[in-house]
């Protein structure tokens, strides 16, 4: 029986780029293009941020997207309110974010906490998924749900 070959380095890592960790260095090109992503995301979340400071979604007139749900049906989406909800937010009325869409807000550290891992995986040259498999998917899809009932009959 043969004894497994030794795995080879790449040749554009060189034995001298090796990082104190062991592994080896990653070239800032490729760091950058795998943060562009999340880099990106923050970026456009600033600008958003930047505009909805000066709108006040709560007055009719606003240019503002709005939900195509509720536009058609009457009811509101588990969605409905975010825009509400993140100018409170933005203004630090904590209590008004609750009132707008509370299953939102319980959301919003979890969603922090995912964004950061893909941004400090991209800062290191890796790209990354959150894998959600069956029963997250389903555990999503039933909070939605259920928040969507629950909302439209109180």
């Amino acid at each position: 029986m043969r004894s497994p070959r030794p795995a080879r380095e790449p040749r554009s890592l060189r034995p001298g780029d090796r990082t104190r960790g062991g592994g080896f260095a990653v070239p800032a090109a490729v760091r950058l293009r795998a943060a562009a992503a999340p880099l990106g995301l923050a970026a456009a979340g600033a600008a958003g941020a930047a505009y909805l400071w000066s709108r006040d979604p709560h007055l009719p007139g606003q240019l503002l997207p709005f939900c195509p749900w509720y536009r058609l049906t009457g009811l509101q989406c588990p969605g409905c309110g975010g825009t509400r909800m993140a100018f409170d937010l933005l203004h630090g009325d904590l209590a008004a974010a609750w009132h707008d869409n509370a299953v939102l807000l319980l959301a919003l550290p979890a969603v922090a906490a995912l964004y950061l891992t893909w941004l400090r995986h991209g800062l290191a040259g890796r790209s990354w998924r959150p894998v959600l498999g069956r029963r997250g998917t389903a555990a999503v899809l039933g909070v939605a749900v259920l928040w969507t009932i629950t909302r439209n009959l109180l």
